[in-house]
């Protein structure tokens, strides 16, 4: 049994970083198209009129728009497939420094977008900023899993969200019209994503890798040791390093296991259908819709066009406040909500807050943090990639999509998104286990119940049990 562990400064400031220098930016690219899409538009329209002599057809304008918004989730899906070799061949800080490249080069492209005269510049930058957010959406949670104490891990889990949330509310602030939502600002809105990838790579160098990573992968047991006793802030440590060796001993057989070793591998199965259903229920259930064309949902439902982007600033607002919080997923209220009758514009906008509160307390920081749970190291990688791939591909398809389908069924595309909610509920009902306060081997012996196999662990010497009153050792660094 570990001792109490408390947040340090320095695990403490690792979070932070990587989670603004990452995290963020996924949750600033998200919404940061939606306040200024209507001057974006019209610089795509103006571009193809010097260029042809005539106006762009609607119908053609509406795909490049959809094009605008999807390239960003099908590059976090090829972001995803990244992760595994980059993850183990870099590490997990490793990955999120040279993942900032992929931030500051789009970053430049977007700001000169308009200068250029290219709406292809758009387009393939939101695509590689899109590989950013793809590979920081799973690195982040996975760096921060293995630097987390079990007793901190749920917490710490739910940060990389929160800064998702952060990001979101950000570019919906930027995006009022007297800030930087105008004609001439966009383009200063859509580079200031290159911002905190600047800070990630000046910053994070000073904070230690995973242990894990260092341990079991490249089994260097000094260099894990000492980040161990840094993130901790006491020397102490042989319970924690012993577990980590325990858990490298138990799976050594098994080896590192690629993502086609991870689908064939019984042992793993539920674990693995149960990531797939969390990623795809947490994406498929709409939500990026809302961020992605919160302003056109709020036009169609009635909202007067100068109230709606302080409405969407509001939602945002609610969503950083209930991203700590727990459980529940509401869509189906917004089916009613038409604008014949004068008060249901503000139903509408009720609705939509109260469906932002249930996916972000619950379906928003939960799937990445099950992943880092479920799968021990040897197959964590690879698991991330499934499930990145899956978010990704999830999201991407909602982007593309939803404009087509709110053109075909209204108000009543939600109904869709419903019946997926209702769906992965059942699933996480029946299937899930609780994990909190698990060890990452007493999770794999949980599920290897479901999945009828036996883990059998090596014989590794455990030191005595300790208590779980906090150390007083002199020299310790002071909790936050």
């Amino acid at each position: 049994m570990f001792p109490w562990q408390r947040l340090t400064p320095v695990l403490a400031l690792a979070t932070l970083i990587s989670a603004f220098g990452s995290s963020f930016q996924y949750g600033y690219n998200v919404a940061v198209v939606n306040s200024p899409s209507s001057f974006m538009q019209q610089f795509y329209n103006t571009t193809y009129l010097e260029r042809t002599g005539r106006p762009i057809e609607e119908n053609f304008l509406t795909l490049l728009w959809s094009l605008s918004v999807s390239m960003y989730p099908l590059g976090g899906f090829f972001g995803s497939l990244m992760v595994a070799p980059l993850v183990n061949k870099l590490g997990r800080k490793g990955t999120l420094l040279f993942n900032n490249i992929f931030s500051i080069v789009p970053a430049v492209m977007m700001g000169v977008s308009e200068i250029a005269k290219s709406y292809e510049i758009i387009i393939v930058a939101r695509f590689i900023v899109g590989i950013c957010a793809g590979l920081s959406s799973n690195v982040v949670p996975m760096y921060l899993g293995e630097l987390a104490p079990k007793n901190l891990r749920g917490a710490l889990g739910i940060v990389p969200q929160l800064f998702i949330t952060v990001g979101i509310l950000s570019a919906q602030v930027l995006g009022i019209r007297n800030i930087l939502g105008n004609n001439t600002g966009w383009t200063l809105m859509l580079g200031l994503t290159g911002i905190p990838a600047l800070l990630e790579l000046l910053l994070l160098p000073f904070f230690p890798e995973s242990p894990r990573y260092m341990l079991i992968q490249k089994g260097d047991k000094n260099t894990a040791k000492k980040a161990l006793q840094r993130l901790r802030g006491w020397d102490d440590v042989d319970s924690e390093m012993a577990e980590m060796h325990l858990e490298d001993e138990s799976e050594k057989a098994d080896g590192r296991l690629s993502v086609l070793s991870l689908l064939s591998q019984r042992s793993l199965r539920w674990q693995l259908v149960s990531i797939i259903i969390m990623n795809m229920g947490q994406q498929l259930s709409g939500v990026n819709a809302i961020y992605y064309y919160a302003d056109n949902i709020y036009a169609s439902a009635g909202v007067e066009e100068n109230h709606i982007q302080f409405v969407t600033v509001g939602t945002g607002a609610v969503n950083v406040f209930m991203t700590i919080s727990a459980v529940g997923d509401i869509h189906s209220f917004r089916e009613i909500c038409f604008t014949s009758v004068t008060w249901m514009p503000y139903i509408s906008i009720a609705c939509v807050i109260i469906y932002v509160i249930g996916h972000a307390i619950g379906p928003s920081p939960i799937p990445s943090l099950m992943t880092t749970e479920m799968f021990r190291q040897s197959a964590r990688s690879s698991a991330f990639m499934v499930a990145g791939s899956v978010h990704w591909l999830s999201n991407f398809t909602v982007g593309l999509v939803f404009p087509f389908l709110e053109r075909g069924l209204g108000p009543y595309s939600f109904i869709l998104f419903a019946i997926i909610c209702l769906v992965t509920l059942v699933y996480i009902w029946l299937v899930v286990p609780e994990t909190k306060n698990k060890t990452f081997l007493e999770i794999s012996q949980m599920f290897a119940k479901r999945n009828k196999v036996e883990i059998k662990l090596a014989d590794v010497d455990l030191p005595p049990k300790e208590s779980k009153e906090r150390p007083e050792d002199a020299g310790k660094v002071a909790a936050l």
